[in-house]
């Protein structure tokens, strides 16, 4: 059987996606229940190359690993060849001669993509500067926790056109909401992903109309890594997106707000906001955990019932 990896969200069909969602709310309330004591990854091993900094994926993924009996190994440029100039299709075909899977999160996504196409075990894109597949399982979990399907419904991006957006982009696609997207004009996603989205995703200019009667709105900060040089330009140019308790005020009443974070006090956000009970970041950060492990099973297990 072809080698499964997890590059972006059209890498698994709507259905396999739908699928791994449930399977994390049930791996999840299985955790609330029984404890750690589902261990299917006894003698497994899940490298983990860090070319970006990180909390909540490294903090997860090998929280996950551990729980299911398994062991992750952190590696960074400083610790391997690839910091060296090994290529990296080389440096794919030595780890996958002694792990069970690889995670990633890097800069290019192209040279995920080139160490995917080496690589004979599953390869996991946790974050790239094109995408953050990850993170949206957890989203699209947290959404479906508290409201249900997510089919039909509209969720709202406001902020830059960057790996978060894109995802939202391609989650909508998947599985199958409306996505409007807010961002100053020189900050649109990508044009060939949005084509892609045809009429699932609108471009808007005014938060105050983005957000009228959605279902949830969610953001990032403003100048993510590598653009910190951007940072007083872009506080300029996003000045008028604060995404603020007034604002959620004009989308629906039950209204959902997430944010991937870390997030910025009073730039993205109000000083205030993550206190609003609208506000349900905790419950989407430790989620990563959860979907996380429902992915890695089904890459290296496959569908598992119950």
């Amino acid at each position: 059987m072809a080698t499964r990896h997890f590059l972006t969200l059209l890498d698994l069909s709507p259905e396999e996606l739908r699928y791994l969602i449930q399977r994390a709310i049930s791996i999840k309330n299985g955790l609330k229940t029984h404890g750690p004591t589902y261990t299917p990854f006894a003698n497994r091993t899940l490298a983990m190359i860090f070319e970006k900094s990180s909390t909540r994926t490294r903090v997860s993924f090998e929280t996950a690993m551990a729980q299911f009996g398994g062991h992750a190994l952190f590696l960074s440029p400083r610790d391997t060849q690839l910091g060296r100039g090994e290529p990296i299709a080389d440096t794919a075909r030595v780890l996958a001669e002694m792990v069970d899977a690889v995670m990633i999160r890097t800069f290019s996504h192209q040279g995920l993509e080139t160490y995917a196409a080496a690589s004979t075990v599953p390869v996991i894109n946790a974050l790239t500067d094109d995408y953050h597949p990850c993170q949206l399982l957890a989203d699209i979990m947290t959404w479906t926790e508290l409201r249900g399907g997510v089919k039909g419904r509209t969720a709202v991006w406001i902020g830059d056109g960057n790996n978060m957006c894109h995802s939202w982009i391609n989650a909508a696609r998947q599985f199958d909401f409306q996505l409007r997207i807010c961002c100053p004009e020189g900050y649109e996603p990508r044009q060939d992903i949005l084509d892609a989205a045809g009429e699932r995703v609108t471009l808007y200019r005014d938060p105050q109309q983005a957000v009228a009667d959605v279902d949830l709105v969610t953001t990032d900060v403003w100048a993510s890594m590598g653009q910190e040089e951007e940072q007083a330009r872009r506080q300029a140019d996003f000045a008028d997106l604060q995404v603020t308790e007034a604002l959620l005020d004009r989308a629906r009443e039950d209204v959902l707000f997430l944010h991937c974070l870390p997030a910025h006090r009073g730039e993205e956000i109000s000083e205030t906001l993550l206190d609003d009970p609208r506000a349900v970041v905790w419950q989407e950060a430790g989620n990563r955990l959860h979907a996380q492990k429902a992915l890695l099973e089904f890459l290296l297990l496959g569908r598992v019932e119950g």
